[in-house]
């Protein structure tokens, strides 16, 4: 066991610790002899026996080895497999505390990252923490015995998990799995091997509208040397009736990025209608919209609430238009920015579909297209990818100093970096701190923030 002094400890040592909270990482967190450890797949209240994998001064992460006495939040997990796929982080954990947990995890990032002492709501918690997935994408391998496999990779490694279904994707999509990949093994169609580079194909994508029932199947392949593909796909389209598309994309580079430029449709439509706020939404295999219809529902009143009235709206990173169009009922105008071209055009399209005219999409990099532009709104919304805001587009809403600014992110750290720069010499003021679970059985949350300017 290690030593009492906590000065001694190494690499191997075995521990025993009480987890106290769960970190953005998915890991439990616990203390032991002025440290704080690391663990993963434990949960908050277990008594746990640990083994050291790396120290340091201030902290150390572990392996779990054994459950000593087991949390009340400890729970048997939907998974058969979640001990040992990378899909999920918390499957053991009670729903109730994994929602928690992440107003804690919110909390923390503000204080601790953004020095900012504002309250946190309660998460606002999933309907349904099982089966809220609209889209998965499957990285595939062929078996020793030559079985095409699809799945998640197993924790910390490239081997691959072999799935048949998915408790967190939305239940009609698992029909789907074991037939299309009996049918790419029938049809002999090379796999993707990441370590010789060989050619074939390398994911497996579905999506589903929530709303709709209507299902798009795309296949991610180096190139199109596919024997038969069309026919396959046709096929597809006659034995699932609820598949409306079947689409190829192609991705010939070497790394982790799933989708390539190019994306060719084989039978049906290139992409699937969704309904949001009883609006319609065509989405392709390359769009961004968020993964849980059910919790984007929820998070528009609270934008509409704060928001409407507005004359003037900035969408910054308005994607496709995922929340520019419900809100344009809301204001006056709005002016969506993406970097994108093609989420620009079908964004355009998406509004054209809904019959909405007060909106209008330009395409480029946001900090460059917004410090062209001269007016200044009276309201923004920004939705950045996880990296967060450019500082460039913090400054330029500084000087421009519109009343409102919604603020809707995926990633509290650096949400809570870009809330610090905004409200630096009390410029703006922090109204609200709304985290909304998008994300049941992980550690990923979404957060809305609201802010107004300070006259």
């Amino acid at each position: 066991m290690a030593s009492s002094s906590g000065l001694t400890w190494r690499q191997g040592d075995r521990l025993t610790l009480t987890i106290e909270s769960l970190c953005d990482s998915g890991d439990g967190l616990g203390r032991a002899e002025g440290r704080v450890v690391f663990v993963p797949d434990t949960v908050p209240g277990d008594h746990i026996q640990a083994k050291l994998l790396q120290v340091r001064s201030r902290y150390a992460r572990a392996e779990l080895e054994e459950v000593l006495e087991a949390s009340p939040d400890r729970i048997r997990p939907a998974c058969i497999v979640a001990d040992k796929c990378g899909g999920c982080q918390w499957q053991t954990v009670d729903y109730p505390a994994q929602v928690e947990a992440k107003t804690v995890i919110v909390q923390d990032a503000l204080q601790r990252l953004g020095q900012l002492s504002a309250e946190v709501q309660p998460t606002i918690a999933a309907p349904y923490p099982l089966g809220y997935r609209n889209k998965v994408s499957y990285p595939l391998r062929r078996s020793d015995r030559g079985e095409v496999q699809a799945g998640y990779f197993r924790k910390g490694s490239h081997r691959l998990i072999n799935l048949n279904q998915c408790p967190v994707q939305d239940q009609r999509l698992d029909p789907l799995l074991a037939g299309i990949k009996a049918d790419i093994a029938d049809r002999d169609w090379p796999i993707y091997d990441e370590q010789t580079r060989s050619r074939g194909l390398r994911h497996l994508g579905l999506r589903i509208g929530q709303r709709t029932g209507e299902i798009l199947i795309t296949l991610i392949a180096t190139d199109d040397q596919l024997p038969e593909v069309e026919a396959q796909a046709e096929q597809w389209l006659t034995i699932y009736p609820d598949v409306v598309g079947v689409c190829l994309n192609l991705n010939p580079t070497h790394g982790n990025r799933i989708l390539g430029d190019e994306t060719l449709c084989l039978a049906g439509r290139s992409y699937l209608i969704e309904c949001l706020d009883d609006l319609e939404f065509a989405i392709g295999p390359e769009t961004f919209f968020q993964v849980n219809t059910e919790q984007a529902e929820r998070l528009l009143p609270i934008l509409k609430d704060f928001l409407q009235g507005s004359n003037r709206l900035f969408d910054l990173y308005c994607g496709v238009g995922t929340l520019t169009l419900p809100l344009a009922s809301e204001v006056g105008s709005v002016l969506g920015l993406e970097i994108l071209p093609e989420s620009v055009a079908q964004a355009q399209q998406n509004a054209d579909r809904n019959g909405i005219t007060n909106v209008e999409f330009r395409a480029g990099a946001v900090e460059t297209l917004l410090a062209q532009i001269p007016e200044s709104p009276d309201a923004v919304l920004l939705d950045p990818p996880r990296k967060g805001c450019e500082p460039a587009v913090i400054e330029v809403l500084r000087d421009r100093q519109p009343q409102r600014i919604a603020y809707v992110s995926c990633n509290p750290a650096t949400l809570a970096r870009d809330l610090q720069a905004l409200c630096a010499g009390d410029r703006y003021r922090l109204l609200l701190v709304q985290p909304l679970d998008f994300f049941p059985q992980t550690a990923h949350v979404e957060t809305v923030a609201l802010l107004e300017w300070q006259e």
